[in-house]
Order: C-alpha cells, then structure tokens, then sequence
C-alpha cells in the first residue's frame, strides 16, 4: 500500500473528467438544437454545412432577382393590356371615319378622341420601373441562380414601343380627319396591333420562364436546407438518452473519485 501515488484516484479523476466532456457537449446540443457547436465536433461536416448555407443565401438573392424580373414583365404587360384597349378604339375609330353619311365635321370629333389615344400610348412608352425602362427594346438578364456560371442567366427581351410598326401608327400627322387618312391610320394601327400582340406573346413567355425558375429555385432552396438540416440538427430523442448516460457517468465518477481517496487512509491503520 502506497501514500504518495493514488493511481486508481488519477484513473477516476481522467474518466470523470472525460465524462464531464461528454456532458458538456450533450448539454450544449441540446441547448442550441445543433449538433456541430465548435470544429471539433464534426469538422467535415461543418465545412459542407457552410457551403450549403452559402448557397441557400446566394439562392434566395436569385430568388429575389428572378421575382423582381417578374413584377417588371406583369408591369410591362399591365401597360401593354392599356395600350392594345386604346389601339382597337384607335382602329375602331379610324373605320368609323370612313363612314359615307359622315361629314368632315364628325371626322374632326372622331379624330379628337383618335389624337389623345395617340397621345396616351405614346406616353406609355416613356413608362419605366424603378428608373428602368419598360418598353426601350433593351435585352436584360436576369440572374438564375447563384453559381455564376454562363448558363446562371435569363436573356429577357422587352418590347420596344419606339420601333416603326409603333411609331408609324403614332406619329402626329397620323389621323382620321378625313376618309382617306381614316383608311392610311386604319392599316398602320393594324400593323401596331399585330405587332402589339407578339410584344405581349414575348413579355409572357418570360412570365413563364421566370415563373419556372422561381419554382425550381423554391425546390432547390428546400432540398439544400433539408441536408443542411441532417448534418447541423441534432437528434432530440438521441441526444437525450445521451445526455442521460453522460449525467449518470458524471455521478458515478464523482462518487467513486470520493471513495478513491478515501483508499491511502487505510494505511492510518497499519500505522495504528
């Protein structure tokens, strides 16, 4: 027997200070409902666990990209809805000047209402949203996804309200004032028309595709936060029963780190 060397006390003391370890940690998961608080509790799985969080944020910003791009295409249809109702009134108008019981004089009345319709679609081609114009033609791509790559964009081709089959329809020496001219703005408000539909074919289509992307980029963001979710979340169940075990070995070891140095007094009696 020995004084000076408690070795079953050194071993009582490291196993209670192991399970201390492990009690702390359990407690600290059950805490924070994650299970990788510190590197060292899973270093692999923390750097996978960053980059998927990285990329759920860089989806959302997508996702709010391709969601503005589509407030700007229903804006840019919402006006094209305004402008083909102005233009079949326009095109109405210029058949009803043609009428032979009509005199000149009613002609200057339709030619009024056709003079401010012309007015009214030409300002709505100066129309822009957030300072960015909706109808100047212009090719804009709307960012996709967040990987950066060259298939991470959308080329979104606007309607451009200046072009000939527009302008010549809107000009100011356009209208219906007499027979003849009803019949010239007659033709050229159809070709505006014609060309009015297939702008409004376009700005859906990209409705459509932003539409698509929007749902993909929505099933993407929720797979990626599900296996974000498996290696970060801890197991409540699991770590409970753990947690259990941990508390228990705790005062186990406490009790028997006591009793372990309680052992160098029995020398008192040989000395006795």
């Amino acid at each position: 027997m020995i004084v000076n060397t408690n070795t079953s006390a050194q071993l009582a003391s490291n196993q209670l200070a192991e399970s201390s370890t492990q009690l702390a940690r359990s407690l600290a998961r059950l805490s924070s409902g994650s299970k990788i608080n510190s590197p060292e509790d899973d270093a692999a799985g923390l750097g996978v666990a960053m980059r998927f969080a990285a990329q759920i944020s860089r989806i959302r910003a997508a996702t709010n990209n391709v969601n503005n791009a589509a407030s700007y295409s229903q804006t840019q249809d919402g006006f094209l809805q305004k402008a083909a109702k102005a233009l079949d009134r326009m095109s109405q108008l210029a058949v009803l000047a043609q009428d032979i019981t009509k005199q000149d004089s009613d002609r200057v009345l339709y030619n009024q209402e056709f003079s401010t319709l012309t007015a009214y679609v030409t300002d709505i081609a100066s129309k822009d949203f957030n300072g960015i114009s909706l109808f100047d033609g212009t090719t804009r791509n709307v960012t996709t996804d967040g990987e950066g790559t060259t298939h991470s964009s959308f080329a979104m081709t606007g309607p451009n309200l200046g072009i000939g089959a527009y302008s010549d329809a809107l000009v100011a020496g356009v209208g219906v004032s007499t027979a003849g001219g009803a019949m010239t703005a007659l033709g050229l408000v159809k070709t505006a028309i014609q060309q009015l539909s297939s702008d409004r074919g376009t700005v859906g289509a990209n409705l459509a595709r932003l539409n698509f992307t929007a749902e993909q980029l929505s099933v993407l963001k929720t797979n990626l936060t599900s296996a974000d979710g498996k290696l970060r979340d801890v197991d409540v169940a699991e770590e409970s029963t753990l947690f259990a075990r941990y508390n228990v070995l705790v005062q186990a070891g406490t009790a028997m780190l006591a009793q372990a140095n309680q052992q160098p007094q029995a020398v008192l009696r040989l000395l006795g």
